[in-house]
């Protein structure tokens, strides 16, 4: 090829890292870092993982609430953009890129600039931070079905698209992601949709990440656990009677992370 040929496309991989562990990162996705020649990561794959990316192949193009953002179409073109320097390009998120992640979004407009692209599942932590706490979204004696439900939606829809009754009426677990600053309206929404007010609800806080937090109350007491505790984004909030067998397992549940709000209840 000439100097002056236009180099064929980078493939862009669109990678979950998991709740934020190192160890918790699938082989692929390590390896597909190892061999990046960029990476565009968010805030949430974990200062442990962002540690292993060196400072001259990395970008930091994270969100948070009420903070700095980088907003989402400046991510797209910058993706478009390293693809066609002919860069191998990984677009680092938290969790599972295609839960609540705006992966979809980013493959849309991937596939409309021509670019190739490969998407690397994860475990999401919608999943993983109630596992790591102790809590099954599902069991036989609770749960048969679990929902999935961002607490943080786009702020320039007209009204909410979450159903909190239709969530109240439809029982199984509840997970919300991102829900921790709107916990006070939709714990009182799913009281006025019928729910029990003694339903268990967990909070966790980082999950293994260092400093993880645990806090865990019912859906009347959680908003003063919340703020007792100092539970902070980012935050997994399990709603249901999954979230109360913790009690029953947490004196031998074992794991490397730091948890300095381990076992606070108010039931």
């Amino acid at each position: 090829m000439s100097e002056d040929a236009t180099p064929e496309p980078g493939t862009v991989y669109l990678v979950g890292s998991g709740p934020g562990d190192p160890e918790l990162l699938t082989l692929k996705a390590k390896r597909l870092l190892e061999e990046a020649d960029f990476v565009l990561h968010d805030k949430l794959p974990g200062p442990k993982i962002i540690e292993l990316l060196p400072d001259d192949r990395r970008q930091d193009v994270g969100k948070r609430a009420h903070g700095n953002r980088t907003p989402q179409w400046e991510i797209n073109e910058r993706l478009v953009e390293l693809s066609r320097e002919g860069k191998r390009v990984v677009r680092l998120k938290g969790g599972d890129s295609f839960v609540f992640g705006r992966g979809g979004e980013e493959a849309a407009y991937l596939a409309e600039h021509g670019v190739p692209f490969e998407v690397v599942p994860a475990v999401t932590s919608a999943v993983a931070a109630p596992g790591v706490a102790g809590i099954p979204v599902t069991h036989r004696d609770h749960a048969s079905s679990v929902s999935f439900v961002t607490g943080h939606e786009d702020p320039t829809k007209p009204e909410s698209t979450v159903n909190w009754e239709a969530l109240a009426e439809t029982g199984g677990t509840i997970v919300v992601l991102m829900g921790v600053t709107r916990l006070p309206q939709y714990a009182e929404a799913l009281i006025d949709g019928g729910l029990s007010p003694e339903t268990p609800v967990a909070l966790v806080e980082r999950a293994t990440w260092p400093g993880q937090q645990i806090a865990t109350g019912t859906l009347e007491t959680i908003v003063d656990v919340r703020d007792e505790v100092g539970i902070e984004p980012p935050a997994i909030t399990v709603i249901g009677g999954v979230a109360g067998t913790r009690e029953s397992v947490v004196d031998f549940l074992r794991n490397d992370y730091s948890q300095s709000g381990e076992g606070v209840s108010n039931d």
